[in-house]
Protein backbone atom coordinates (compact mmCIF):
# COMPACT_ATOMS: atom_id res chain seq x y z
CA UNK A 1 0.00 0.00 0.00
CA UNK A 2 1.44 3.35 -1.08
CA UNK A 3 0.79 6.32 1.23
CA UNK A 4 1.76 9.87 0.27
CA UNK A 5 0.82 13.55 0.24
CA UNK A 6 -0.53 15.26 -2.87
CA UNK A 7 -1.80 18.69 -3.91
CA UNK A 8 -4.28 17.61 -6.59
CA UNK A 9 -7.10 15.18 -7.22
CA UNK A 10 -6.92 12.62 -10.00
CA UNK A 11 -9.00 13.12 -13.13
CA UNK A 12 -11.31 10.28 -12.08
CA UNK A 13 -12.14 10.02 -8.40
CA UNK A 14 -12.48 6.58 -6.84
CA UNK A 15 -13.06 7.24 -3.13
CA UNK A 16 -12.86 10.42 -1.10
CA UNK A 17 -12.75 10.48 2.70
CA UNK A 18 -13.61 13.81 4.29
CA UNK A 19 -12.84 14.11 8.00
CA UNK A 20 -14.49 17.27 9.28
CA UNK A 21 -15.05 19.05 12.56
CA UNK A 22 -18.51 19.20 14.12
CA UNK A 23 -21.16 21.78 13.14
CA UNK A 24 -18.80 23.83 11.07
CA UNK A 25 -19.32 25.15 7.57
CA UNK A 26 -17.70 22.76 5.14
CA UNK A 27 -14.03 23.69 4.76
CA UNK A 28 -10.93 22.31 3.10
CA UNK A 29 -12.77 21.63 -0.15
CA UNK A 30 -10.56 23.72 -2.44
CA UNK A 31 -9.45 20.59 -4.29
CA UNK A 32 -13.01 19.81 -5.41
CA UNK A 33 -14.99 21.21 -8.33
CA UNK A 34 -18.03 23.33 -7.61
CA UNK A 35 -20.54 20.61 -8.51
CA UNK A 36 -19.00 18.18 -6.03
CA UNK A 37 -18.89 20.85 -3.31
CA UNK A 38 -22.57 21.64 -3.90
CA UNK A 39 -23.46 17.94 -3.74
CA UNK A 40 -21.65 17.54 -0.39
CA UNK A 41 -23.28 20.64 1.04
CA UNK A 42 -26.73 19.41 -0.04
CA UNK A 43 -26.10 15.98 1.51
CA UNK A 44 -24.98 17.47 4.82
CA UNK A 45 -27.95 19.81 4.91
CA UNK A 46 -30.62 17.31 3.89
CA UNK A 47 -29.27 14.52 6.10
CA UNK A 48 -28.70 16.94 9.01
CA UNK A 49 -25.21 15.50 9.25
CA UNK A 50 -23.38 17.23 12.10
CA UNK A 51 -19.93 15.54 11.97
CA UNK A 52 -20.15 14.48 15.61
CA UNK A 53 -17.15 12.47 16.73
CA UNK A 54 -17.18 8.97 15.29
CA UNK A 55 -20.23 9.50 13.08
CA UNK A 56 -19.73 8.11 9.60
CA UNK A 57 -21.75 8.16 6.42
CA UNK A 58 -20.99 6.62 3.02
CA UNK A 59 -22.74 7.38 -0.26
CA UNK A 60 -21.93 7.10 -3.95
CA UNK A 61 -22.80 8.92 -7.14
CA UNK A 62 -22.19 8.42 -10.85
CA UNK A 63 -20.09 11.04 -12.59
CA UNK A 64 -19.90 10.47 -16.31
CA UNK A 65 -19.54 6.70 -16.45
CA UNK A 66 -17.57 6.45 -13.21
CA UNK A 67 -18.81 5.63 -9.73
CA UNK A 68 -17.45 7.95 -7.04
CA UNK A 69 -17.68 7.04 -3.35
CA UNK A 70 -17.74 9.65 -0.58
CA UNK A 71 -17.10 8.82 3.06
CA UNK A 72 -17.85 11.48 5.67
CA UNK A 73 -16.21 11.02 9.07
CA UNK A 74 -17.14 13.21 12.01
CA UNK A 75 -14.23 14.57 14.03
CA UNK A 76 -16.29 16.26 16.72
CA UNK A 77 -14.72 19.27 18.40
CA UNK A 78 -11.36 20.08 16.84
CA UNK A 79 -9.97 21.26 20.17
CA UNK A 80 -10.41 17.76 21.65
CA UNK A 81 -8.54 15.91 18.92
CA UNK A 82 -5.27 14.24 19.86
CA UNK A 83 -3.17 11.68 18.01
CA UNK A 84 -5.15 8.75 19.45
CA UNK A 85 -8.49 10.16 18.35
CA UNK A 86 -7.08 10.97 14.92
CA UNK A 87 -5.76 7.41 14.65
CA UNK A 88 -9.25 6.08 15.34
CA UNK A 89 -10.88 8.53 12.90
CA UNK A 90 -8.54 7.47 10.13
CA UNK A 91 -9.24 3.83 10.98
CA UNK A 92 -12.99 4.43 10.63
CA UNK A 93 -12.37 5.92 7.20
CA UNK A 94 -10.13 3.05 6.08
CA UNK A 95 -12.65 0.42 7.20
CA UNK A 96 -15.45 2.17 5.32
CA UNK A 97 -13.23 2.43 2.23
CA UNK A 98 -12.36 -1.26 2.42
CA UNK A 99 -16.05 -2.11 2.75
CA UNK A 100 -16.67 -0.08 -0.42
CA UNK A 101 -13.87 -2.02 -2.21
CA UNK A 102 -11.94 1.20 -2.77
CA UNK A 103 -8.58 1.06 -4.56
CA UNK A 104 -7.51 4.69 -4.79
CA UNK A 105 -8.37 6.72 -1.68
CA UNK A 106 -8.09 10.48 -1.33
CA UNK A 107 -8.24 11.96 2.18
CA UNK A 108 -9.18 15.52 3.07
CA UNK A 109 -9.26 17.24 6.45
CA UNK A 110 -11.93 19.87 6.98
CA UNK A 111 -9.83 21.59 9.67
CA UNK A 112 -6.22 22.49 10.36
CA UNK A 113 -4.63 19.71 12.38
CA UNK A 114 -2.84 20.64 15.60
CA UNK A 115 -0.82 17.42 15.63
CA UNK A 116 2.18 18.70 13.71
CA UNK A 117 3.27 17.33 10.36
CA UNK A 118 5.44 14.48 11.65
CA UNK A 119 2.75 13.21 13.99
CA UNK A 120 0.01 13.57 11.39
CA UNK A 121 2.00 11.60 8.82
CA UNK A 122 2.82 8.95 11.41
CA UNK A 123 -0.80 8.45 12.45
CA UNK A 124 -1.99 8.44 8.84
CA UNK A 125 0.35 5.64 7.76
CA UNK A 126 0.19 3.64 10.97
CA UNK A 127 -3.60 3.57 11.06
CA UNK A 128 -3.86 2.58 7.40
CA UNK A 129 -1.49 -0.39 7.64
CA UNK A 130 -2.83 -1.60 10.98
CA UNK A 131 -6.45 -1.35 9.83
CA UNK A 132 -5.72 -3.20 6.58
CA UNK A 133 -4.05 -6.12 8.37
CA UNK A 134 -5.59 -9.55 7.84
CA UNK A 135 -4.26 -12.92 8.95
CA UNK A 136 -5.53 -14.87 5.97
CA UNK A 137 -2.58 -17.21 5.41
CA UNK A 138 -4.69 -20.34 5.82
CA UNK A 139 -7.79 -19.23 3.91
CA UNK A 140 -8.26 -20.79 0.48
CA UNK A 141 -9.99 -17.60 -0.69
CA UNK A 142 -8.63 -14.69 1.35
CA UNK A 143 -10.32 -11.30 1.21
CA UNK A 144 -7.45 -8.86 1.50
CA UNK A 145 -7.81 -5.09 1.52
CA UNK A 146 -8.43 -3.66 -1.93
CA UNK A 147 -6.77 -0.31 -1.11
CA UNK A 148 -3.69 0.23 -3.27
CA UNK A 149 -2.94 3.92 -2.66
CA UNK A 150 -3.80 6.52 -0.06
CA UNK A 151 -3.23 10.19 -0.87
CA UNK A 152 -3.54 12.91 1.77
CA UNK A 153 -4.70 16.10 0.06
CA UNK A 154 -2.93 19.15 1.45
CA UNK A 155 -2.05 22.50 -0.08
CA UNK A 156 1.35 22.66 1.63
CA UNK A 157 4.44 22.59 -0.58
CA UNK A 158 6.82 21.42 2.14
CA UNK A 159 6.02 17.76 2.74
CA UNK A 160 9.37 16.85 4.30
CA UNK A 161 8.07 16.39 7.84
CA UNK A 162 4.88 14.70 6.73
CA UNK A 163 6.90 12.17 4.76
CA UNK A 164 9.20 11.61 7.73
CA UNK A 165 6.14 10.81 9.83
CA UNK A 166 4.72 8.51 7.15
CA UNK A 167 7.99 6.55 7.07
CA UNK A 168 8.07 6.16 10.86
CA UNK A 169 4.39 5.23 10.99
CA UNK A 170 5.00 2.55 8.37
CA UNK A 171 7.87 1.09 10.41
CA UNK A 172 5.79 1.07 13.61
CA UNK A 173 2.85 -0.58 11.83
CA UNK A 174 4.86 -3.18 9.89
CA UNK A 175 6.71 -4.23 13.07
CA UNK A 176 3.40 -4.50 14.90
CA UNK A 177 1.92 -6.59 12.09
CA UNK A 178 4.95 -8.88 12.29
CA UNK A 179 4.13 -9.48 15.96
CA UNK A 180 0.47 -10.03 15.07
CA UNK A 181 1.44 -12.67 12.53
CA UNK A 182 3.52 -14.49 15.17
CA UNK A 183 0.73 -14.50 17.73
CA UNK A 184 -1.92 -15.51 15.20
CA UNK A 185 0.09 -18.51 13.98
CA UNK A 186 -1.19 -21.78 15.47
CA UNK A 187 0.92 -23.71 17.97
CA UNK A 188 1.57 -26.51 15.50
CA UNK A 189 3.56 -23.94 13.51
CA UNK A 190 5.15 -21.80 16.24
CA UNK A 191 6.98 -23.73 18.95
CA UNK A 192 10.19 -22.85 20.83
CA UNK A 193 12.36 -24.08 17.96
CA UNK A 194 10.48 -22.31 15.15
CA UNK A 195 10.15 -19.14 17.25
CA UNK A 196 13.94 -19.07 17.55
CA UNK A 197 14.26 -19.56 13.78
CA UNK A 198 11.84 -16.71 13.14
CA UNK A 199 13.87 -14.45 15.45
CA UNK A 200 17.04 -15.39 13.54
CA UNK A 201 15.48 -14.44 10.20
CA UNK A 202 14.25 -11.16 11.67
CA UNK A 203 17.73 -10.36 13.02
CA UNK A 204 19.24 -11.03 9.61
CA UNK A 205 16.64 -8.88 7.86
CA UNK A 206 16.87 -5.88 10.19
CA UNK A 207 20.52 -5.99 11.20
CA UNK A 208 20.70 -6.81 14.89
CA UNK A 209 22.65 -9.70 16.39
CA UNK A 210 21.14 -12.86 17.84
CA UNK A 211 22.23 -15.89 19.80
CA UNK A 212 20.11 -18.93 20.71
CA UNK A 213 20.79 -21.57 23.34
CA UNK A 214 19.47 -25.13 23.22
CA UNK A 215 18.42 -27.24 26.18
CA UNK A 216 21.98 -28.45 26.85
CA UNK A 217 23.28 -24.89 27.27
CA UNK A 218 20.22 -23.96 29.35
CA UNK A 219 21.03 -26.89 31.66
CA UNK A 220 24.62 -25.74 32.00
CA UNK A 221 23.34 -22.27 32.90
CA UNK A 222 21.23 -23.91 35.64
CA UNK A 223 18.03 -22.30 34.39
CA UNK A 224 15.99 -25.01 36.08
CA UNK A 225 12.80 -22.94 36.34
CA UNK A 226 12.68 -22.61 32.55
CA UNK A 227 13.56 -26.28 32.10
CA UNK A 228 10.85 -27.38 34.52
CA UNK A 229 8.15 -25.57 32.57
CA UNK A 230 9.29 -27.10 29.27
CA UNK A 231 9.83 -30.67 30.51
CA UNK A 232 6.42 -31.93 29.41
CA UNK A 233 6.92 -31.03 25.75
CA UNK A 234 8.64 -32.98 22.98
CA UNK A 235 10.13 -29.66 21.83
CA UNK A 236 12.93 -28.49 24.12
CA UNK A 237 13.02 -24.92 25.45
CA UNK A 238 15.13 -22.28 23.72
CA UNK A 239 16.82 -19.19 25.11
CA UNK A 240 16.83 -16.40 22.51
CA UNK A 241 19.09 -13.37 23.04
CA UNK A 242 18.87 -10.42 20.61
CA UNK A 243 21.24 -7.43 20.82
CA UNK A 244 21.15 -3.98 19.26
CA UNK A 245 23.86 -1.38 19.92
CA UNK A 246 22.69 1.98 18.62
CA UNK A 247 24.84 4.09 20.93
CA UNK A 248 28.33 2.56 21.23
CA UNK A 249 29.55 5.54 23.27
CA UNK A 250 27.17 4.59 26.10
CA UNK A 251 27.46 0.83 26.29
CA UNK A 252 26.95 1.04 30.04
CA UNK A 253 23.35 2.16 29.45
CA UNK A 254 21.82 -1.17 28.45
CA UNK A 255 18.05 -1.66 28.46
CA UNK A 256 16.76 -5.22 28.71
CA UNK A 257 13.43 -6.32 27.23
CA UNK A 258 12.23 -9.69 28.48
CA UNK A 259 9.30 -11.29 26.62
CA UNK A 260 7.31 -14.25 27.84
CA UNK A 261 7.59 -16.98 25.20
CA UNK A 262 5.12 -19.74 26.07
CA UNK A 263 4.28 -20.90 22.56
CA UNK A 264 1.44 -22.96 24.01
CA UNK A 265 0.13 -23.31 27.54
CA UNK A 266 -2.15 -26.20 28.51
CA UNK A 267 -1.80 -25.26 32.16
CA UNK A 268 0.18 -28.46 32.74
CA UNK A 269 -1.31 -30.80 35.33
CA UNK A 270 -3.38 -27.85 36.60
CA UNK A 271 -5.01 -28.14 33.21
CA UNK A 272 -7.07 -25.33 31.74
CA UNK A 273 -10.76 -25.82 30.91
CA UNK A 274 -11.54 -26.44 27.25
CA UNK A 275 -12.91 -22.97 26.59
CA UNK A 276 -9.64 -21.43 27.81
CA UNK A 277 -7.43 -23.55 25.57
CA UNK A 278 -8.25 -21.94 22.21
CA UNK A 279 -6.44 -18.68 22.92
CA UNK A 280 -3.31 -20.23 24.38
CA UNK A 281 -1.32 -19.91 21.18
CA UNK A 282 -1.18 -16.22 22.19
CA UNK A 283 0.79 -16.94 25.37
CA UNK A 284 3.92 -15.84 23.52
CA UNK A 285 2.53 -12.35 22.95
CA UNK A 286 5.34 -10.85 25.03
CA UNK A 287 7.96 -12.63 22.92
CA UNK A 288 6.31 -11.38 19.73
CA UNK A 289 6.31 -7.85 21.16
CA UNK A 290 10.04 -7.80 21.86
CA UNK A 291 10.91 -9.32 18.46
CA UNK A 292 8.75 -6.68 16.74
CA UNK A 293 10.29 -3.95 18.89
CA UNK A 294 13.82 -5.05 17.98
CA UNK A 295 12.89 -4.90 14.29
CA UNK A 296 11.45 -1.39 14.69
CA UNK A 297 14.37 -0.10 16.78
CA UNK A 298 16.92 -1.37 14.27
CA UNK A 299 14.89 -0.06 11.31
CA UNK A 300 14.60 3.38 12.91
CA UNK A 301 18.30 3.27 13.87
CA UNK A 302 17.53 4.53 17.36
CA UNK A 303 20.51 5.65 19.46
CA UNK A 304 19.88 3.21 22.29
CA UNK A 305 21.43 -0.05 23.45
CA UNK A 306 18.96 -2.90 23.86
CA UNK A 307 19.17 -6.57 24.69
CA UNK A 308 15.97 -8.59 24.26
CA UNK A 309 15.63 -12.06 25.72
CA UNK A 310 13.00 -14.76 25.35
CA UNK A 311 12.86 -17.95 27.41
CA UNK A 312 10.73 -20.01 25.02
CA UNK A 313 8.91 -23.17 26.12
CA UNK A 314 5.71 -25.20 25.80
CA UNK A 315 3.78 -26.03 28.98
CA UNK A 316 2.48 -29.50 28.14
CA UNK A 317 1.49 -32.70 29.94
CA UNK A 318 3.50 -35.93 29.86
CA UNK A 319 5.30 -38.29 32.20
CA UNK A 320 8.13 -35.76 32.27
CA UNK A 321 6.00 -32.72 33.13
CA UNK A 322 6.49 -30.83 36.38
CA UNK A 323 3.85 -31.23 39.09
CA UNK A 324 2.12 -29.22 41.80
CA UNK A 325 4.21 -29.59 44.93
CA UNK A 326 7.55 -29.72 43.10
CA UNK A 327 10.32 -27.51 44.41
CA UNK A 328 12.64 -26.11 41.76
CA UNK A 329 15.75 -23.98 41.94
CA UNK A 330 15.91 -20.95 39.65
CA UNK A 331 19.10 -19.73 38.01
CA UNK A 332 19.52 -17.19 40.81
CA UNK A 333 19.65 -19.99 43.40
CA UNK A 334 16.28 -19.07 44.93
CA UNK A 335 13.93 -22.01 45.41
CA UNK A 336 10.31 -22.02 44.31
CA UNK A 337 7.44 -24.22 45.48
CA UNK A 338 5.15 -24.98 42.56
CA UNK A 339 1.60 -24.52 43.80
CA UNK A 340 0.05 -24.24 40.35
CA UNK A 341 1.61 -25.46 37.10
CA UNK A 342 -0.54 -22.94 35.23
CA UNK A 343 1.48 -20.10 36.80
CA UNK A 344 4.40 -21.02 34.57
CA UNK A 345 5.18 -17.76 32.82
CA UNK A 346 6.71 -16.12 35.86
CA UNK A 347 9.05 -19.12 36.24
CA UNK A 348 10.47 -18.65 32.75
CA UNK A 349 10.64 -14.87 33.19
CA UNK A 350 12.70 -14.92 36.39
CA UNK A 351 15.36 -17.16 34.86
CA UNK A 352 15.50 -14.86 31.82
CA UNK A 353 15.72 -11.76 34.02
CA UNK A 354 18.52 -13.24 36.12
CA UNK A 355 20.38 -14.17 32.95
CA UNK A 356 20.11 -10.70 31.45
CA UNK A 357 21.34 -9.06 34.66
CA UNK A 358 24.20 -11.46 35.36
CA UNK A 359 25.39 -12.30 31.84
CA UNK A 360 24.44 -9.19 29.85
CA UNK A 361 24.90 -6.67 32.69
CA UNK A 362 21.68 -4.83 31.87
CA UNK A 363 21.04 -1.56 33.67
CA UNK A 364 17.26 -1.50 33.35
CA UNK A 365 14.78 -4.35 32.88
CA UNK A 366 11.31 -4.32 31.34
CA UNK A 367 9.35 -7.55 31.08
CA UNK A 368 6.21 -7.97 29.02
CA UNK A 369 3.99 -11.01 29.36
CA UNK A 370 0.53 -12.48 28.97
CA UNK A 371 0.83 -13.33 32.63
CA UNK A 372 -2.40 -13.31 34.64
CA UNK A 373 -6.10 -13.70 34.13
CA UNK A 374 -6.39 -11.17 36.94
CA UNK A 375 -5.04 -8.44 34.66
CA UNK A 376 -7.63 -9.26 31.99
CA UNK A 377 -10.41 -9.43 34.58
CA UNK A 378 -9.44 -6.04 36.02
CA UNK A 379 -8.89 -4.04 32.83
CA UNK A 380 -10.44 -6.00 29.95
CA UNK A 381 -9.01 -5.96 26.43
CA UNK A 382 -8.16 -2.28 26.02
CA UNK A 383 -5.63 -1.75 28.80
CA UNK A 384 -2.38 -3.42 29.88
CA UNK A 385 -1.38 -3.57 33.55
CA UNK A 386 1.85 -1.82 34.52
CA UNK A 387 3.72 -2.33 37.80
CA UNK A 388 7.28 -1.31 38.61
CA UNK A 389 9.80 -0.03 41.10
CA UNK A 390 10.97 3.15 39.35
CA UNK A 391 8.44 5.99 39.01
CA UNK A 392 10.48 8.24 36.67
CA UNK A 393 10.80 5.36 34.19
CA UNK A 394 7.11 4.50 34.55
CA UNK A 395 6.31 8.14 33.75
CA UNK A 396 8.32 7.77 30.55
CA UNK A 397 6.27 4.68 29.73
CA UNK A 398 3.06 6.65 30.31
CA UNK A 399 4.29 9.28 27.86
CA UNK A 400 5.00 6.50 25.36
CA UNK A 401 1.47 5.21 25.93
CA UNK A 402 0.04 8.62 25.06
CA UNK A 403 2.19 8.75 21.91
CA UNK A 404 1.45 5.22 20.73
CA UNK A 405 -2.19 4.92 21.74
CA UNK A 406 -1.50 1.62 23.54
CA UNK A 407 -3.33 2.08 26.83
CA UNK A 408 -1.76 1.21 30.18
CA UNK A 409 -2.89 1.46 33.79
CA UNK A 410 -0.51 1.41 36.73
CA UNK A 411 -1.25 -0.89 39.65
CA UNK A 412 0.51 -0.66 43.02
CA UNK A 413 3.48 -2.76 44.01
CA UNK A 414 1.81 -3.34 47.36
CA UNK A 415 4.47 -4.70 49.72
CA UNK A 416 2.15 -6.34 52.29
CA UNK A 417 0.90 -8.73 49.56
CA UNK A 418 4.36 -10.30 49.51
CA UNK A 419 3.11 -12.40 52.44
CA UNK A 420 0.81 -14.16 49.97
CA UNK A 421 3.72 -15.74 48.08
CA UNK A 422 5.60 -16.91 51.17
CA UNK A 423 6.22 -20.65 51.30
CA UNK A 424 6.86 -22.96 54.23
CA UNK A 425 8.82 -25.31 51.97
CA UNK A 426 10.89 -22.97 49.75
CA UNK A 427 11.95 -19.35 49.36
CA UNK A 428 8.68 -18.55 47.57
CA UNK A 429 5.65 -20.18 46.03
CA UNK A 430 4.60 -19.38 42.50
CA UNK A 431 1.06 -18.16 43.22
CA UNK A 432 -0.43 -16.11 46.00
CA UNK A 433 -4.03 -17.26 46.04
CA UNK A 434 -7.20 -16.04 44.34
CA UNK A 435 -6.88 -12.33 45.18
CA UNK A 436 -4.65 -9.60 43.67
CA UNK A 437 -3.17 -12.06 41.18
CA UNK A 438 -1.60 -9.43 38.90
CA UNK A 439 0.14 -7.77 41.86
CA UNK A 440 1.40 -10.95 43.53
CA UNK A 441 2.80 -12.13 40.17
CA UNK A 442 4.69 -8.85 39.86
CA UNK A 443 5.95 -9.15 43.44
CA UNK A 444 7.25 -12.62 42.60
CA UNK A 445 9.16 -11.26 39.59
CA UNK A 446 10.41 -8.26 41.58
CA UNK A 447 12.44 -10.62 43.79
CA UNK A 448 14.76 -11.28 40.84
CA UNK A 449 15.46 -7.77 39.51
CA UNK A 450 18.30 -6.99 41.98
CA UNK A 451 16.90 -3.51 42.72
CA UNK A 452 17.53 -2.41 39.13
CA UNK A 453 14.97 -0.05 37.57
CA UNK A 454 12.23 -2.43 36.48
CA UNK A 455 8.85 -2.31 34.75
CA UNK A 456 6.44 -5.21 34.38
CA UNK A 457 3.69 -5.09 31.70
CA UNK A 458 0.90 -7.67 31.85
CA UNK A 459 -0.78 -7.93 28.44
CA UNK A 460 -3.00 -10.92 29.21
CA UNK A 461 -6.12 -8.95 28.29
CA UNK A 462 -4.80 -6.68 25.55
CA UNK A 463 -2.96 -9.16 23.34
CA UNK A 464 -6.11 -10.35 21.49
CA UNK A 465 -9.41 -8.88 20.29
CA UNK A 466 -12.59 -10.88 19.83
CA UNK A 467 -14.22 -8.26 17.60
CA UNK A 468 -12.97 -5.41 15.38
CA UNK A 469 -12.29 -2.12 17.13
CA UNK A 470 -10.46 0.92 15.78
CA UNK A 471 -7.19 -0.11 14.16
CA UNK A 472 -7.62 -3.71 15.31
CA UNK A 473 -9.41 -6.61 13.69
CA UNK A 474 -10.22 -9.95 15.28
CA UNK A 475 -7.17 -11.74 16.67
CA UNK A 476 -3.75 -10.53 17.73
CA UNK A 477 -3.17 -6.84 18.40
CA UNK A 478 0.64 -6.86 18.42
CA UNK A 479 0.38 -4.92 21.67
CA UNK A 480 3.68 -3.76 23.10
CA UNK A 481 5.56 -3.09 19.87
CA UNK A 482 4.45 0.52 19.40
CA UNK A 483 4.52 1.17 23.16
CA UNK A 484 8.06 -0.12 23.68
CA UNK A 485 9.38 1.46 20.48
CA UNK A 486 7.94 4.82 21.56
CA UNK A 487 9.53 4.39 24.99
CA UNK A 488 12.96 3.61 23.52
CA UNK A 489 12.68 6.47 21.05
CA UNK A 490 11.93 8.85 23.92
CA UNK A 491 14.97 7.48 25.78
CA UNK A 492 17.44 8.25 22.97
Amino acid sequence: MKIDVTRKLPEHLDTLILIHEENGKLKGLEFLDQDTIQMLENFVKEDDYSFGYGKISTFACIKGKKRETFILVGAGAKSKLDSNKMRDLFAMGWRAAMAAKAKQVQVMLGFSSALGDVNLGHVLAESALLSAYRFDKYLSKPEASTIENIHLLLSTKNTRYLNRGILAGRIFAESTNMARDLVNEPANIINPESLAEFAKKTALQYGFSIETHSADKIKRLKMDALLAVGKGSKVDPRLIIMRYTGNPDKKNQLIALVGKGLTYDTGGYCIKPANSMMGMKSDMGGAAAVIGTMAAVANLKLKVNVVAIIAAAENMISGEAYRPGDIITSMSGKTIEVVNTDAEGRLTLVDAIHYVLEKEKADKVLDIATLTGAAAAALGQDYSVVIGNNEPWIEQLKEASRDSGELIWQMPLHEPYKELIKSEMADMKNVGGPLAGAITAALFIREYVQNKPWIHIDIAGSTMKDKPKGIYGVGATGVGVRLLTSLLRNME
